[in-house]
């Protein structure tokens, strides 16, 4: 009875770890979309940022881009904190 208990424990034991093993890769997964998400917004708050150069300002860009000010606005912000930040990272390296 006892090899039955334990075969029983074992079958258990394997369903838990199989389900937590695919909890884990689900997890993983979309920590790695996140990333490219937040890899693909700042690319677009730069290249926004650089449109709005271009297009001399944030209601011309807007018309050029068929984007709203607010969205125009939220990227330039974006791409203020990017550049913000990598200074950030340049001066901690050259210390």
């Amino acid at each position: 009875m006892s090899v039955q208990s334990s075969e029983k424990a074992l079958s258990r034991k394997q369903r838990l770890q199989e389900k937590q093993r695919r909890q884990l890769a689900a997890v993983d997964t979309v920590d790695k979309a996140e990333a490219k998400v937040r890899k693909a917004e700042v690319e677009l708050a730069v290249a926004v940022a650089e449109a709005v150069q271009v297009f001399g300002d944030e209601e011309s860009a807007s018309e050029g881009l068929d984007m709203p000010v607010e969205a125009i606005r939220r990227c330039l912000g974006m791409a203020r904190d990017e550049a913000a930040g990598a200074d950030e990272v340049t001066e901690v390296a050259g210390a």
